[in-house]
């Protein structure tokens, strides 16, 4: 009994030992997973910074002198270099340079040399410059530019950002010579005549760097206006001359912000050059509203520079102009016989004007009465027979032409006719 009293206890401790292991070591590999997996949850490394994204170059910069300004323009960026669609338009740099002119066989420069930031437009800003997905930004040039850089070009470069310090690679370059062109006129006036819209100015008289020097001439420019918000004409007669309205989309003024183009039914078209400050215009149409505007030029060594665009000018033409009076009015007295009554037979020469629709046929008896028309529908050829007559009495006749446009000519030389008394029965 010893023995099994003896070994009970060994079994006891083994059997003890057994499941001490047991439910200790569980336990403990539960907690130590959970707790490093709490830590792991509780503690994780520090994120990873979202690289800020670079806006792709800008491929499509172009500038162009227009009058004493250079207009760039490109499309801004819609994506990063890598592809990634961005939030919003990119803040824009634009560099400017001047750099010399290249010799004979010498390409443009492929980088700026010395680019000096012009101007900065701030994201918020870029859809105020921006027309038709085109971003267009107008630059002023001063007599400094001129003057301080002869014998150089002007070379521009973009850049764009979404973040601080983290500029889009430059774009490609822009690089024209410029020269001083002469101020815009602002004086463009006109008026409208049977055969044309005339129109007359005075003559520029200055440029950034001093006088004028002799003009190369004027070159005129027409749209066709639209019919309806974008253009106010004014009167619609024959004078029907008024500056063009243009609604300016921008509350405030932005630096290079470029005029706001004109919203015609057809743009401008050059129609013309003169050498003296007028032009006719024979081409315009009546009941047509006509845009115009006239530029000077200036030859430099075979590099014609023009103005900016005149005052910008609407005129309606109107046909309020008569024809010429007719001529060659005959009336001859056709006495009664074979039981017709006796009557005017009238004839003219045909009108030579292209528009005349037709003629109106006036008699009145001398030398008090008014002269009343006879005709009950317009005459569409140069004859009329007068069966309202009555034997014995003189009548005065005249006849008026009617163009298209209902207007009337002042009445012909009059012809007088004497109607004869009716023959009395012979014996």
């Amino acid at each position: 009994m010893a023995t099994r009293h003896s070994g009970e206890p060994r079994r006891s401790s083994r059997s003890g030992h057994s499941g001490a292991t047991c439910s200790i070591s569980l336990p403990l590999v539960v907690l130590l997973a959970a707790a490093i997996f709490v830590a792991g949850c509780a503690s994780p490394g520090a994120p990873t910074p979202r690289k800020p994204l670079v806006p792709e170059a800008i491929s499509n910069l172009s500038a162009a002198q227009q009058g004493n300004h250079v207009l760039l323009t490109f499309a801004v960026p819609e994506y990063s270099a890598e592809g990634r669609p961005l939030e919003h338009p990119p803040t824009v740099e634009i560099y400017r340079d001047f750099e010399p002119v290249p010799s004979s066989g010498e390409l443009p420069p492929a980088s700026p040399n010395h680019p000096a930031l012009l101007v900065t437009i701030p994201s918020e800003l870029v859809p105020r410059y921006s027309v038709n997905g085109q971003f267009r930004y107008s630059e002023a040039l001063r007599e400094s530019d001129f003057s301080s850089h002869p014998d150089s070009i002007v070379v521009y470069s973009v850049r764009t950002r979404v973040a601080d310090k983290r500029l889009s690679a430059v774009s490609n370059l822009a690089a024209l010579p410029i020269y001083p062109a002469p101020e815009a006129i602002g004086d463009l006036a006109g008026k409208v005549t049977p055969s044309a819209v005339v129109l007359n100015w005075t003559p520029p008289q200055k440029t950034p760097v001093g006088p004028v020097p002799p003009l190369g001439g004027y070159r005129m420019y027409r749209g066709e206006a639209k019919a309806t918000g974008t253009v106010t004409a004014g009167n619609t007669g024959n004078s029907a001359a008024a500056p063009l309205e243009v609604s300016n989309p921008t509350p405030a003024p932005l630096p290079g912000l470029a005029a706001p183009q004109l919203e015609l039914q057809s743009p401008l078209v050059k129609i013309g050059e003169s050498t003296s400050p007028s032009f006719s215009d024979t081409q315009a149409e009546f009941g047509k509203a006509y845009v115009y505007s006239v530029r000077s030029v200036l030859d430099y060594a075979g590099t014609k520079i023009e103005s900016s665009d005149s005052n910008f000018l609407v005129i309606t033409p109107r046909d309020t102009f008569p024809p010429a009076a007719p001529t060659g009015l005959v009336a001859v007295d056709v006495p009664a016989a074979g039981g017709a009554p006796a009557h005017v037979d009238l004839s003219w020469a045909v009108s030579p004007e292209s528009d005349v629709a037709g003629y109106q046929v006036y008699r009145s008896e001398p030398p008090d009465t008014q002269a009343t028309r006879v005709n009950n529908h317009l005459l569409l050829t140069p004859a009329f027979r007068d069966m309202n007559v009555v034997s014995g009495r003189s009548y005065s006749y005249t006849v008026t032409a009617v163009d298209r446009s209902g207007n009337e000519s002042e009445p012909s030389a009059a012809a007088s006719v004497m109607v004869p008394a009716a023959n009395r029965a012979q014996p």
